[in-house]
């Protein structure tokens, strides 16, 4: 497929039917596929191409433009290590910030030759007679020798299984694919959700609207924001004096791993974040009823933390009402709860989060013995080997997989520790002349069964409440249960010992051990 660069946002040229061979694909560009191509590039391997669906390079955040849209860990960590931006504007970054810092990353480092963007791969599927991934794709047919998925855990919108969604005649959209068209102003709105994206979109909006209601299943636990515009004398700071920019970061990173152990061995130690919350709902919600209703009912930490200095504010004022009570259903112009209540809206905001361990896009990776990854998962369990590789899935890695999840500090930290881990694999497989590698079953087995054990006796398994770090078979399948420079150390190097592997000369059905030693 040729392409072109123009205005440093690379255009495809014509679709070819036949089917295009690469060494490497990588599907998604988000911080986690832009940085493997990058790491690959440095590498000096260019025989690798990035499948995006989207127009350009951002992920989550080319995706959520909601109003109020920001990050939740400090801007300096939250950032690629090999590139930091001194010229963040704010201790805590906006969307678009993020997402122009994304775009400068990907032009910096001249890998958006190697994107194919509005690719839609909706088949991915190992062949064992040629022991190469086949790729279909909106953009036309792909093979490879290796894939690696980086789709991420939060693209796939989650919408609520209500009564009567579909037959609303208003406006209505999910929180990540908001239609800025809509004039949300003097209008009934309605909220259903009050996780990480609601509690920033209803202090966006609700001085705008007529009336909004709020409709709150679960009550998150709120911490102070401690965001503010960094002074000129930063800014320069940063810029122009050596180490100054890294001393922060280490320092942030640092303070943010301190609560690893309150989350993951002594719950107790959260008491102190819980009375720091508890002590600004009593200052910033002035209703008795409303900051009862707003009081979480387990421990903190069981379901992710929040900061906001603008939530309760918001549901204070006297055109919001957050209501407790389940949706019955939804009728053409209102909600009607199940005490009844019929309450009439002309906008319907769904903030209900994503398929984080039910992604449809498991449905579409096939294996090596002809399930998909939905059916492997359905079986065992949502489960890889250091979140990087799945048994069954000969030659694929993934960024962001099962239990790489954190609640606390900087994903950015673990996607770096992975690419870590794939990048020295990928060498290892040309090193030692292997035609595939696949972890060997009783390997992830151990390894899982060694996961769940620490989070047995972690906050999100002891809290006391259900949350979507939970996959259907009652694990946490999406949080890593310990310090993140742990991660970092065991997926230092590819361990080929963990896998089973084949030759060139061997048959991709017949696998066996290659001897790395």
């Amino acid at each position: 497929m040729s392409r072109k660069v123009t205005d440093n946002v690379v255009e495809p040229r014509a679709v070819d039917n036949r089917a295009r061979h690469v060494k490497t694909v990588i599907i998604g560009s988000g911080f986690a596929g832009l940085g493997l191509a990058i790491r690959l590039s440095q590498q000096g391997r260019e025989d690798f191409l990035v499948l995006e669906r989207g127009s350009e390079v951002g992920g989550t955040w080319r995706d959520n433009t909601y109003p109020g849209a920001a990050c939740d860990v400090p801007s300096h960590l939250y950032s690629y290590s090999f590139a930091l931006n001194p010229d963040w504007t704010r201790s805590f970054s906006r969307q678009g910030e993020i997402q122009a810092y994304i775009k400068s990353v990907a032009q910096r480092f001249d890998v958006l030759d190697r994107h194919v963007f509005d690719c839609d791969v909706r088949r991915v599927r190992w062949n064992s007679e040629t022991s190469r991934w086949e790729i279909s794709s909106s953009q036309g047919e792909f093979t490879a020798d290796t894939v690696v998925s980086a789709v991420g855990a939060l693209c796939e919108p989650a919408l609520p299984d209500i009564k009567g969604i579909n037959e609303f005649e208003g406006e209505i959209f999910h929180s990540a694919q908001w239609n800025h068209d809509a004039d949300l102003t003097g209008k009934r709105v309605a909220v259903i959700g009050t996780g990480a994206s609601a509690i920033q979109i209803v202090p966006a909006i609700a001085s705008k609207v007529a009336s909004l209601d709020v409709y709150q299943r679960t009550a998150p636990w709120l911490l102070p924001r401690m965001d503010r515009p960094y002074l000129l004398p930063e800014r320069l700071a940063f810029k122009h004096i050596p180490g100054v920019q890294r001393l922060s970061r280490a320092a942030i990173y640092a303070a943010r791993e301190t609560q690893v152990v309150g989350l993951t061995r002594f719950p107790v130690l959260m008491k102190g974040f819980e009375a720091l919350s508890r002590a600004k709902l009593q200052f910033e919600i002035r209703d008795p009823e409303l900051r009862k209703k707003v009081t979480p009912n387990y421990r903190i930490g069981c379901k992710r933390m929040l900061i906001s200095n603008e939530y309760y504010p918001a549901l204070d004022r006297d055109n919001v009402d957050v209501i407790t009570d389940g949706i019955a259903e939804v009728k053409p112009g209102s909600i009607v709860t199940e005490d009844g209540t019929e309450r009439e809206i002309d906008a319907l905001i769904v903030a209900t989060g994503f398929h984080v361990t039910d992604s449809p896009t498991y449905n579409n990776i096939v294996g090596r013995d002809g399930r998909t990854l939905s059916e492997v998962f359905d079986e065992v369990g949502q489960q890889a080997y250091k979140g990087s590789s799945i048994a069954n899935f000969p030659n694929m890695f993934f960024l962001v997989g099962p239990n790489v999840g954190l609640g606390h500090t900087s994903m950015v930290y673990m996607i770096e520790s992975q690419i870590n881990y794939v990048s020295d694999a990928l060498a290892t497989i040309d090193t030692l002349g292997l035609q595939t590698v696949e972890v060997r079953e009783d390997v992830q087995r151990e390894y899982n069964t060694g996961l769940q054990d620490k989070l047995a006796k972690t906050v999100w398994n002891t809290g006391g409440c259900a949350s979507w770090y939970l996959d259907k078979h009652g694990n946490n399948t999406t949080l890593w249960p310990d310090f993140t420079f742990e991660f970092r150390r065991i997926t230092k190097h590819f361990d080929v010992s963990a896998y089973n592997t084949t030759t060139s000369h061997a048959s991709g059905a017949d696998l066996k051990v290659v001897a790395a030693q």
